[in-house]
């Protein structure tokens, strides 16, 4: 069964941002566009690259009122202490969410079970909690914080614009298709 367009599930568990240590759970979502951007675990190779170019991009994210959620099965604690060892994990602005119990892992069926590693999955979140796009990569291949807000704009838009929808290759400002018998077959 797909995820597209079930509610996240209830959560709580604690994140790092900023310096600190703070709780995060499945109502602070609500009301808001959100990223659920998993990744296997802290200290890696692969996963200090995606981070860090979500990172670069976390203000226009913010600018769409996007909030992101990192989120692996390592704990707060080493999430701070990555925080604190590593230049491209010392650029992150927002919240790094520790799941050492797998429980959200799980919820978004990303958990790699009797690894207890979480998958590349991510996650598109509109503001009444419910999921709009679902993308899981191989261990091996990293993911791409432009494509991503592509994305996310696209799945506003169609939020916003009832009765359209954005193409292949779609980008912000660019025509849009409103499906009906007419476009059958003349695209």
């Amino acid at each position: 069964m797909s995820l597209i367009n079930t509610e996240v599930k209830p959560f709580k568990a604690q994140a790092f941002k900023g310096g600190k240590f703070f709780e995060v759970t499945d109502a602070d979502i609500k009301g808001k566009w959100s990223v659920f951007f998993f990744y296997p675990a802290d200290f890696t190779f692969v996963c200090p690259t995606e981070l860090e170019d979500l990172a670069d991009h976390y203000a226009e994210f913010q600018k769409l009122g996007v909030e992101i959620y990192s989120v692996s099965t390592d704990t707060h604690f080493c999430h701070k202490a990555w925080h604190d060892t590593s230049p491209a994990i010392g650029k992150i602005n927002y919240p790094m969410i520790g799941d050492p119990t797998g429980t959200i892992c799980r919820n978004f069926e990303v958990m790699i079970e009797g690894v207890g590693l979480a998958d590349r999955g991510t996650f598109v979140v509109d503001p009444s909690g419910k999921i709009q796009i679902v993308e899981v990569n191989a261990g091996g291949i990293g993911r791409d914080a432009s494509e991503l807000m592509r994305k996310v704009k696209a799945a506003q838009y169609v939020a916003s614009h009832p009765g359209e929808v954005c193409p292949a290759k779609w980008q912000e400002g660019e025509k849009t298709l409103a499906p009906s018998l007419d476009l059958v077959g003349k695209i």
